[in-house]
């Protein structure tokens, strides 16, 4: 039997940590063998501060936590030859330029989200946008719980960036259709963010035409989902050579 990957759990503390927790001590395939949170709470495992403090081996970190907490990941995992799964949103373009340079020296896994089924509809979104491109209007519509933070979510902005490029030069994100009075211009993209209750994650990608409407969209109805992509996101990226890698390899492997 081969040896279990020995998996850095950063955010462990959070919603998202104690799922994948449990998911991978039902895995054979896997161990946690330390965590990483700002929280101190009782653990099977030890916790720390910071991942650079963690004195445990490991082969992967897996990352659900803070955008602040980027240096500290792509530091710990140059020096301990580590793989790394970041499932964290809302970085901005100097944070996403520092991971796609940490993949020329270490294997990277980045990806807006963990869902096999959103990833799917992200490519399905591409070839819709150029088929329907340009006789249709664009639109992305996406809800979550009242307590995320970033708005739009970087899922939604996957999805912009999916149908992007299936589409010319000129297309832009409109967010703000309020603060000007005109009428929707051609190639303008909507982007609409909806926060209340309990809303795990829902997206919509609407392409409205002329007399019909072409509709796809994707419902996470737990976080379950997010933790299970994670997990099996680390178990792949185990002794992988560097570069930055997704979901798509992930699913073209199997």
């Amino acid at each position: 039997m081969a040896e279990k990957v020995r998996i850095l759990f950063v955010g462990v503390g959070g919603k998202m940590g104690r799922v994948a927790t449990e998911c991978i001590r039902l895995r054979d395939d896997c161990e946690m063998v330390a965590g990483v949170d700002i929280s101190d709470f009782d653990a099977e495992f030890p916790i720390y501060k910071k991942a650079v403090d963690v004195k445990e081996k490991y082969d992967v970190i897996i990352d659900f936590s803070h955008p602040s907490a980027l240096d500290d990941i792509l530091t710990a995992a140059e020096s301990t030859n580590s793989a790394v799964v970041i499932a964290t949103t809302g970085y901005d373009d100097t944070q996403i330029a520092k991971i796609n340079d940490a993949a020329k020296k270490m294997p990277v896994f980045f990806t807006y989200n963990m869902s096999l089924g959103v990833n799917l509809i992200a490519d399905l979104a591409r070839r819709a946008a150029a088929v329907l491109s340009d006789g249709f209007d664009i639109e992305i519509v996406e809800a979550h719980h009242n307590q995320k933070i970033d708005a739009p979510s970087g899922t939604a902005m996957m999805l912009y960036d999916a149908i992007s490029d299936s589409l010319d030069d000129g297309y832009y994100c409109e967010y703000d259709r309020h603060s000007h009075r005109r009428k929707r211009e051609k190639k303008e993209i909507g982007m609409h963010a909806i926060r209340g209750g309990t809303i795990v994650g829902e997206h919509e990608i609407i392409f409205a035409g002329r007399d019909e409407i072409v509709k796809l969209s994707h419902s996470a109805r737990s976080k379950e989902i997010f933790a299970v992509g994670a997990v099996n996101a680390a178990v792949f990226m185990s002794g992988r050579e560097a570069g930055l890698y997704n979901m798509s390899d992930l699913v073209s492997s199997k």
